[in-house]
């Protein structure tokens, strides 16, 4: 038996097979991408969702001339394999191999650069209206967005735009819910193919000429065809008429396994100009069936079997605990003491672990969906109730809800509790989920308390700290802290209230300082106990606080070291290594002072210990670092 994946090298070697081998093209794309990602992780069930979708665009429309965005792009990786680069997929995510999300500079077949999510309607938006600007009609617009995704307030903001522009333009939306209401069957097909044919459009075109008198100008007799076409339709499909209402030709739902008819329906809607919106029942994790059946664990599980889809667990349980499960039992120790606690996430419920809590206390426990700005203002809205919200955010997802931080929470001095997770260098997803950038974007916010963990007993601190100065109507606080394991075998300590703004001092030491802000602290320890046994003794400062600032000690240190050093896992541009000089310079203080932190570009993917090494933070670099302040 012939293997046709070995044919396609890329997408003009697809549109030479027949429409009648693509079934058998779809099963060899999602066994390659089971044996791939069961070596090399990555997300895995969305990307076998969509296989059938992505052959059938690619069979059917010219990319990339034809614009394709996938949203969010967790699932764009059978769109990889189709588009040159199959032999490179096995060092998907890896350092200095392919990112596991398109990538403008990776491809031409990567139109938009994608990672967050519910940006994808927007920008091939922005791409459509740019064509017709151009005088370019014939060139499509393809965004391919998730049921989950297309509830994001982006997402909506775009799809109310598009109908004024008189665009040619394509949102299909995957749908891959398991509790949707099924439309599917002989029915739903047939209404599909006569709203999609040629013959039909042909003669919806005709009595629109007829009734508008060539004017292509609606009255009241179209509108109300129109109305009438919409309520049929609405009824029919149970739903459907939202889109319909903002001015796109509706079509679906269909089978978005069913290759065949998705060729058959793209050809159709690639004829019809203007606005539309193709809807498309998927099955997340579709040809595994232990993807299939936990949707959530096999987003992204690792490696595993790829036979039996089984779990290859790598875990040592002596191990020290995620910064996340720490997170998730000291919220709920916390909610235990305190009916007013509540927790809050956009869509990154089992992530940040905040399902520990939702298991004891459901009613108290919020997951937003995919809206970081709403969950800010919600938070905020708690808040001015006398509630504690903990509204746990990723760092990089964040920057989404900004404003609402600034004008929601700080201008009103709400005690929100600020729980960033995947703070600093994420590793495999890369630049657009490196938590880069939070230390230097809310430093410059006035009423925020800002502070990062040494390690897991350091979190619990400042978590109990934060929920007493809620408690006490503070400020709101943000406690920021890194991606996986911590550093304490037994996290299990006896939370203290800490004083606000300030440090502790971890190392006596001499004419060298390092003021450490969060776990890189940890490194530096051992940095210094090798060097101790070269004679070499700087002194070591856990900041905690990056705002307030621990000035009074830093003034102290002035006199007593005259080189520092500030080491933190954000950029270098406006966190703590500006803080200190902003410092130094208000008060004319003349130490010398270099700094260890991300440096002012944005970070690829790949694994932490190569990341680390590229932007210093390993051992040797820091070593490195340190040796050459004492020796200068």
């Amino acid at each position: 038996m012939s293997n046709l994946l070995s044919q396609i090298q890329s997408v003009e070697d697809l549109r030479k097979l027949p429409v009648s081998e693509l079934p058998k093209l779809c099963g060899e794309l999602r066994q390659f991408i089971i044996e791939q990602t069961a070596q090399h992780p990555g997300h895995l069930g969305s990307s076998l969702g969509v296989v059938e979708l992505t052959v059938a665009i690619h069979y059917v429309f010219d990319t990339p001339n034809d614009k394709l965005i996938w949203d969010v792009g967790h699932q764009a990786y059978c769109h990889k394999i189709l588009t040159g680069r199959k032999e490179q997929f096995r060092t998907n995510r890896s350092y200095q191999g392919i990112s596991g999300f398109p990538r403008r500079e990776e491809s031409e077949y990567d139109a938009f650069g994608t990672g967050h999510s519910s940006t994808s309607v927007s920008a091939v938006l922005g791409m459509a209206v740019a064509a017709k600007m151009k005088g370019d009609m014939k060139c499509n617009h393809i965004a391919v967005i998730g049921d989950g995704a297309i509830g994001g307030g982006m997402a909506f903001e775009a799809m109310n735009q598009a109908p004024y522009r008189d665009v040619n333009m394509l949102v299909i939306l995957n749908d891959n819910k398991m509790s949707i209401d099924k439309s599917t069957g002989a029915m739903s097909r047939y209404l599909l193919s006569i709203t999609t044919s040629p013959a039909y459009n042909r003669f919806k075109s005709r009595l629109w000429n007829f009734f508008t008198f060539r004017t292509n100008h609606p009255n009241k007799v179209t509108n109300f065809f129109s109305k009438m076409g919409n309520s049929i339709k609405g009824w029919l499909f149970g739903g459907s008429n939202w889109f319909q209402s903002l001015g796109y030709r509706y079509f679906g739902p269909a089978d978005g396994h069913d290759v065949i008819h998705l060729v058959k329906t793209l050809r159709d809607l690639k004829r019809l100009p203007g606005l539309k919106l193709f809807h498309v029942l998927t099955v997340k994790g579709k040809g595994l069936e232990a993807a299939e059946q936990n949707q959530t664990q096999y987003h992204a599980p690792g490696k595993f079997d790829p036979d039996t889809g089984k779990i290859i667990c790598t875990e040592d349980k002596s191990q020290p605990a995620k910064y996340q499960d720490v997170f998730g039992n000291t919220i709920l120790e916390i909610a235990r003491k305190d009916e007013k606690i509540v927790g809050i996430t956009p869509a990154m419920l089992t992530g940040c672990s905040l399902t520990i809590m939702d298991a004891v206390y459901p009613d108290r426990v919020f997951d937003v969906g995919i809206a970081e700005q709403h969950a800010v203002t919600f938070a905020a809205g708690l808040a001015t109730e006398g509630y504690i919200p903990f509204c746990n955010i990723y760092s990089s997802f964040l920057q989404r809800g900004y404003d609402q931080v600034i004008h929601d929470v700080a201008l009103q001095k709400l005690p929100v509790i600020f729980c960033i997770d995947r703070a600093g260098l994420v590793g495999e997803d890369g630049a657009t989920h490196q938590g880069s950038f939070d230390l230097a974007f809310l430093r410059c916010i006035p009423d925020l308390i800002i502070a990062s963990p040494y390690n897991e007993h350091e979190l619990r601190n400042l978590m109990v700290t934060a929920y007493h100065n809620a408690k006490n109507h503070g400020l709101p606080f943000v406690i920021r802290y890194p991606r996986g394991r911590g550093v304490l075998t037994d996290w299990h300590n006896d939370p203290q209230v800490l004083p606000i703004g300030k440090g502790r001092m971890l190392r006596e030491g001499e004419r060298v300082l390092l003021l450490t802000l969060g776990p890189l602290g940890n490194i530096v320890q051992k940095v210094l106990d090798k060097l101790s046994t070269e004679g070499i003794h700087p002194a070591h400062y856990d900041m905690r606080f990056l705002k307030p600032l621990d000035e009074k000690t830093l003034e102290e240190f002035t006199s007593k070291y005259s080189v520092w050093i500030t080491v933190e896992d954000g950029t270098e541009k406006g966190g703590l290594f500006s803080e200190v000089a902003e410092f130094l310079e208000n008060h004319s203080f003349s130490n010398q002072l270099l700094h260890i932190a991300l440096p002012d570009r944005f970070i690829s993917h790949g694994d932490i210990p190569h990341l680390y090494k590229e932007v210093g933070f390993d051992e040797e670099s820091i070593t490195r670092k340190v040796r050459q302040a004492w020796q200068g």
